[in-house]
């Protein structure tokens, strides 16, 4: 599903698979990911954009000091840098291969050339959503906006959520843990049920839990949307990488989101059977038959009758077994023959 598709079609959930810095800067391994993301089935592969020069002073430092062959955080941005060129071909290789390309700016002046690529959305995550410059440029595209809510108040994201709906942009808000990878007890899943019912939007879930089990539940909660970090392997390099699924697990969650989707618009109607459900309980149910050779004026007993199957429809049902005993039997009955009303004395 495309996302001009999403925000009419309440059904189908809209699977992101988050690439981040994965690709640890070689475009070609950039590449391979959309490869391996578009035969997982999920509906968008997701970058970030990063121009060392726009967003970062060359003393930056690491928050955390992971990187072998970068001496400071702006080193390592410098090396997550693609071309313009680059990015176009990594956009075109996303549409060709069925995947919405989306890649979130860290700059306005990635955010421009995102949107001459042709970006259809804009995802903003936990730290980007109080850049009002970068945000105020995204609402002005008119193309609908993403928000990760990981470092946001309840204030914060009424404020975000009033300017992005205010702009007439379409919104999904996602319920997010900045913590990398998040602890079970960390993720506030019941949350997607309260910002439904506050912000009357659709609400999704991007998770940094590294496993698939926040995404299944979410779609259990009615999540709209999925967005988790993908690594190629768990060996891989990269500080992203131990908050990532793999891609086997990517699938997983494509097949499981589905599946929990299905349950969710199964039939909700127990006061009548389907057709399809009464024939399956005829076959499992069972009718009254003779246990014997019965003769014409015996009296029924536990020892001349007992349930069986096939079911009968002229037969008595079972729920009329004690009615049977103590009755006289009319007619000489041979053994695992069906016992009917007309059979037996009234």
């Amino acid at each position: 599903m495309k996302i001009e598709d999403f925000f009419d079609n309440k059904q189908k959930n809209y699977i992101i698979a988050e690439i981040s810095q994965n690709h640890d800067g070689s475009l070609g391994q950039a590449h391979a990911f959309i490869d391996a993301v578009a035969k997982s089935g999920a509906d968008a592969i997701k970058f970030q954009t990063h121009i060392a020069e726009e967003e970062s002073t060359p003393g930056e430092p690491f928050r955390v000091n992971f990187s072998y062959c970068d001496k400071t955080r702006y080193d390592y941005w410098k090396r997550m840098e693609f071309t313009s060129e680059q990015w176009q071909g990594l956009y075109d290789h996303a549409v060709e291969m069925g995947l919405d390309f989306l890649s979130s700016p860290f700059s306005v002046a990635a955010l421009k050339m995102l949107d001459k690529i042709g970006v259809p959305a804009w995802k903003f995550g936990s730290g980007e959503v109080f850049n009002d410059v970068l945000l105020k440029q995204a609402l002005d595209t008119g193309k609908p906006i993403i928000l990760s809510t990981g470092l946001s108040t309840l204030d914060d994201i009424d404020q975000q959520v009033r300017r992005v709906q205010a702009a007439g942009n379409p919104l999904l808000l996602m319920e997010c843990t900045t913590a990398y990878p998040s602890k079970p007890e960390e993720i506030p899943i019941k949350r997607i049920h309260y910002y439904q019912k506050r912000y009357q939007s659709p609400i999704g879930i991007s998770d940094h839990s590294a496993t698939i089990y926040p995404s299944l539940a979410a779609v259990a909660l009615g999540a709209r949307a999925i967005e988790v970090h993908v690594t190629m392997s768990r060996e891989m390099f990269g500080p992203d990488v131990k908050a990532s699924v793999t891609i086997d697990e990517l699938k997983q969650i494509v097949e499981g989101a589905e599946f929990i989707s299905k349950m969710l618009e199964a039939r909700n109607d127990k006061n009548e059977l389907s057709d399809s459900k009464k024939a399956l309980r005829a076959m499992f149910s069972k009718s009254i038959y003779a246990k014997r050779d019965l003769r014409a004026g015996e009296i029924i007993n536990d020892d001349a009758v007992g349930i069986k199957k096939p079911f009968c429809p002229d037969g008595i049902a079972v729920a009329d077994y004690d009615k049977v005993l103590g009755r006289k039997n009319l007619l000489d009955i041979s053994k695992d023959t069906v016992i009917k009303w007309e059979n037996i004395e009234n």
